[in-house]
């Protein structure tokens, strides 16, 4: 294995969800220029990720990234790039092809170069069979094309790193609320939808059932969760080093609903499922987070009454403005 180019960051499917978020924190810690954003989307111009290095990239295109890394002197990549849960039933080819390839190729350009590599997983590998409270370690029998591709995905960076010491770490993100990204294709996103349309209709049709309870977590824990793994010393991480559970808070859409009408007056919500209710039933309804709190030290700083305080008014801010 090669040594690194350099130390910059790259960051792949930075115009998502999570990457805004992810590339500003980078930038404000290891500095502007030495965190490369890159997507196949072409971002909006009033996106943050353009405010330092930005490149077009595809991680399905095996000789543009090699050319990246090595032209932007990469050391770590954030891979991000991935089709999500309810986009990815609708085209489970694209999902897969998208997901494992795009991490594969990733994997192999860390194999080839020394690289780290951050591959963050899902909430979405548990499958039915899961205890209502996933345990770390358990049978993972997703029901969705999303949720196979993220256990492949796992596989995968433990094999790079057991066959060629390849220093890849990962997270099953549960679903996540953030203020300032639109939602991406998700099955949680009526986590966030939910809050857009309180504040500019004051009504939303919830897509799934009121009684539906999945682990969640407000962006701004994800993103430190995210960057205090990759910081953790590597002879802390245990097995689990592919996909640590990670809890932040777990609640009803019903009872996000209630804490949004007490906090917006006359908002109203009524519950319609679609499909995505099958994906949600497939999935539990907390984690067991303690493998990540014992060995890198994970601590939640948002529960569901903080999370919607601070939605609303980061949202009411931003249109206003």
């Amino acid at each position: 294995m090669d040594g690194p180019p350099g130390e910059r960051i790259l960051v792949t499917g930075a115009s998502g969800q999570i990457g805004a978020d992810l590339v500003c924190e980078l930038r404000s810690r290891y500095g502007r220029d030495n965190v490369v954003a890159s997507d196949i989307r072409e971002p909006e111009q009033d996106s943050p990720i353009l405010d330092g290095p930005y490149r077009p990239l595809s991680v399905l295109d095996g000789d543009s990234m090699e050319s990246t890394i090595e032209e932007e002197g990469i050391g770590t990549i954030y891979h991000l790039a991935a089709i999500l849960s309810a986009t990815g039933e609708s085209d489970p080819e694209l999902c897969h092809r998208v997901n494992v390839g795009g991490t594969v190729c990733v994997l192999e350009a860390a194999r080839d170069f020394g690289l780290r590599v951050y591959a963050p997983s899902s909430i979405a590998v548990f499958g039915p069979d899961s205890p209502r409270i996933a345990p770390q370690v358990t049978p993972l029998n997703p029901t969705t094309m999303y949720g196979k591709t993220k256990v492949t995905g796992e596989i995968l960076a433990m094999n790079y790193w057991k066959q060629y010491g390849v220093d890849v770490r990962g997270i099953r993100y549960p679903g996540l609320v953030s203020w300032k990204a639109p939602a991406g294709g998700g099955t949680t996103d009526y986590a966030v939808d939910i809050f857009r349309s309180a504040i500019e209709d004051g009504h939303y049709e919830c897509f799934v059932r009121e009684d539906t309870k999945l682990p969640m977590m407000y962006m701004d824990d994800a993103i430190r969760g995210t960057i205090s793994l990759m910081e953790a010393p590597i002879e802390n991480l245990g097995p689990s080093r592919a996909g640590y559970n990670l809890g932040g808070m777990s609640f009803t859409a019903g009872e996000l609903a209630d804490a949004i009408s007490e906090r917006v007056p006359g908002f109203t919500c009524d519950f319609a499922p679609d499909v995505r209710q099958e994906y949600a039933d497939s999935w539990p309804d907390d984690v067991d987070d303690s493998t990540a709190r014992d060995e890198w030290g994970w601590e939640p700083e948002y529960d569901l009454v903080k999370m919607v305080d601070e939605m609303l008014e980061m949202m009411r801010a931003t249109q206003s403005s």
